[in-house]
């Protein structure tokens, strides 16, 4: 189950058969290569030079390794930047980004299209069969470093191409966008513009339309390869590696084309990055958040199919956070069990070695960067290894009771208007996925419109545009559903419902949101009623019938609305309102949940119950002594335990 992330071309090919045994000899299985690789493979033109890593496979193969080759389409080289300058992506201010790095094209380049189906059929052609490739990443981290979106003219041409497909008559598009306002309509389609740069905010219609484009472009990207490496390399899996608190395309969309999907774990580096309070950074910083892995474990089971993997797990400090500790001795085999508890089909450390050069070399890997033993990390990833063996096959994955709705248009709809500086519909979702782990709950991300009929208790944090086959499947199922705040609140072409939000839901819960208030930082609105606690940073002023309410705000309004198995939370819940919330629905739902500590989390696979410690003390547990798979029923600072469970 365990892997590691490889780059041949960093190391003397006198050492690679030294590297493989090693892999072998440490417990790993799975070797990923060639992600970056573009320059060797093809250092002029037309000139390809496959032949080193065609060697590398052999030595991987022999050794006893399975391979998962990479296409190396996100690091162009310089002579095609030069032969095709055009292809960079531009910022939102009208920076060109050059090279000199990666992730440097635009999708919505044709040239660029063309070039990366041929290199990757170049690589599918000449190494698709060998019997050591089990599988194929397609490119590296779709997006990263801001690149999902790119502003130039080759994305405005292609821009009004899909708009024109989309609408068919510019009055379509101007009865869409209301372009009626502010004298914004259009004759033609070739004078629709890039939704940026403009004297002040742009139609936030076109503004989502633009962010819809440019996740269609990557999915449409990700299809070509796809469909080129099938066609060289039947029986292989395709995947994708993506990211962690990344919400620019559409993963879902992304996913359907894929056999898995995979994602790079840095939760130490993501807990730097999300925006906790300092004296949750403070607290976690050795370790990373308890819910940063799980949530996007979580979420990738579900971009997968349930099919998924890490493709990258952090093994020791990384380079790119504001601040990069060392993980807490004992972590990184905290990360790499909680991923198999999720369901994890493998677990692949990102590196096998540290590159003393570039500008990863303080990212740390599975052994030193001078190739005189294991890393820290290293020994941990060892040790998980023989666990393995010694517990042998574990039980499959089960379904949870409880499902987490995550769309990806949620986020764009509210980063284009927030109404409010701190409405950041990521961490919304995040901080109702904590409450609901700290209740002890296993959780199922879904996307909007999945078939919810399996499920006890389904949240919804925010959903703003609720389609006509969400609204089904909302209707069909028959578990307790909690929407959270703005949920409905748009209609599909950024306007507000004519019902008034929340649009759609109204036929499930008799109700109006007839305004809205953004809290400044330090406001908070206490709520009292059946449940209690506070919100902050958002409310809304909410009209119903008072049988409905289950709690009001301190001006009596309703904060809290229930009609039958429906329930509506009308403002941004601190931890203690939403706790109450989701126990009082799981109670309904008939779902059992347990108060747990604050850096304990649980996590059920078949009949095995596994915890972890995030915490700087020991936690205590309670199961029968022969139950027992690994640990005890004393769980240490960054300690597994794992029972089994009638």
């Amino acid at each position: 189950m365990l892997g590691v992330c490889y780059y041949p071309e960093h190391w003397p090919e006198s050492w690679w058969a030294d590297d493989a045994r090693r892999m072998r000899d440490l417990g790993l299985r799975t070797v990923r290569i060639g992600e970056f690789a573009w320059s060797r493979i093809e250092p002029e033109p037309g000139r390809i030079e496959i032949d080193w890593l065609r060697r590398a496979v052999d030595t991987l193969g022999a050794a006893g390794l399975e391979v998962v080759l990479s296409t190396p389409t996100a690091t162009p080289p310089k002579w095609l930047m030069d032969a095709h300058p055009e292809i960079a992506p531009v910022d939102e201010d009208g920076t060109v980004r050059g090279f000199g790095s990666r992730r440097h094209y635009t999708f919505s380049s044709s040239v660029f299209a063309s070039e990366a189906a041929r290199i990757a059929e170049v690589v599918a052609r000449s190494l698709g069969r060998h019997p050591a490739v089990v599988g194929w990443q397609i490119d590296n981290e779709y997006g990263c470093h801001n690149t999902a979106l790119s502003y130039g003219d080759t994305d405005l041409r292609a821009y009004r191409e899909w708009l024109r497909r989309r609408y068919q008559s510019t009055e379509q598009m101007n009865e869409a966008w209301g372009n009626a306002f502010w004298s914004m309509e259009l004759r033609h389609f070739n004078e629709a513009a890039l939704p940026v740069r403009a004297v002040t905010e742009t139609n936030p219609a076109a503004r989502l339309d633009y962010w819809r484009f440019s996740s269609d472009q990557i999915v449409a990207f990700n299809r070509m390869q796809a469909d080129i490496i099938r066609a060289h390399s039947p029986g292989r899996f395709v995947t994708h590696n993506f990211m962690g608190l990344f919400l620019d395309f559409d993963h879902f969309a992304c996913g359907a084309d894929l056999d898995l999907a995979t994602w790079d774990s840095y939760p130490i580096g993501f807990t730097e990055r999300f925006p906790f309070s300092e004296e949750e950074r403070n607290a976690y910083a050795m370790t990373g958040h308890p819910d940063m892995a799980p949530f996007h474990h979580d979420l990738y089971r579900a971009v997968g199919r349930g099919r998924w993997w890490v493709m990258e797990q952090q093994a020791g400090p990384v380079n790119w956070a504001p601040w990069n500790p060392v993980p807490r001795p004992g972590q990184i085999r905290l990360f790499t069990w909680e991923a198999i508890a999720h369901g994890a089909e493998r677990v692949m450390y990102f590196r096998w070695r540290q590159a003393p050069f570039g500008q990863e070399q303080m990212h740390s890997g599975l052994n030193l960067p001078d190739n005189s033993g294991l890393s820290p990390g290293g020994s941990e990833a060892a040790e998980v290894a023989r666990e393995l063996d010694a517990i042998g096959p574990l039980p499959a994955p089960t379904l949870a009771p409880v499902a987490l709705v995550i769309d990806y248009e949620a986020s764009w709809i509210t980063r284009i208007q927030p109404q409010g500086a701190t409405f950041n519909y990521g961490e919304l979702a995040y901080r109702w996925y904590e409450a609901a782990r700290r209740l002890g709950l296993d959780i199922d991300i879904v996307p909007p419109g999945h078939d919810l009929s399996a499920y006890r208790l389904v949240l919804a944090p925010s959903l703003p545009y609720v389609s006509e086959v969400a609204l089904n499947a909302f209707k069909k199922t028959t578990a307790e559903i909690v929407f959270g705040p703005r949920s409905g609140s748009k209609t599909r072409h950024f306007s507000i419902p004519e019902n008034l939000p929340p649009g759609p839901l109204a036929e499930l819960i008799p109700f109006r949101v007839v305004e809205v208030a953004s809290l400044r930082p330090g406001l908070t609105e206490e709520v009292k009623g059946r449940i209690s606690g506070q919100v902050r940073r958002w409310r809304e002023h909410i009209a119903c019938e008072k049988e409905f309410a289950e709690a009001a705000f301190a001006d009596g309004m309703p904060a809290m609305i229930r009609s039958g198995r429906f329930s509506y939370l009308a403002g941004w819940a601190e931890i203690d309102l939403i706790s109450a919330v989701l126990v009082a629905a799981a109670e309904r739902a008939r779902v059992a949940t347990t108060s747990l500590p604050a850096s304990l989390r649980l996590r059920r696979r078949g009949n095995l119950k596994f915890a972890f410690n995030y915490g700087s003390e020991p936690v205590e547990l309670t199961f029968p002594p022969d139950a027992a798979v690994l640990g005890s029923s004393t769980v240490p600072p960054s300690g597994v335990t794992i029972w089994r469970e009638d």
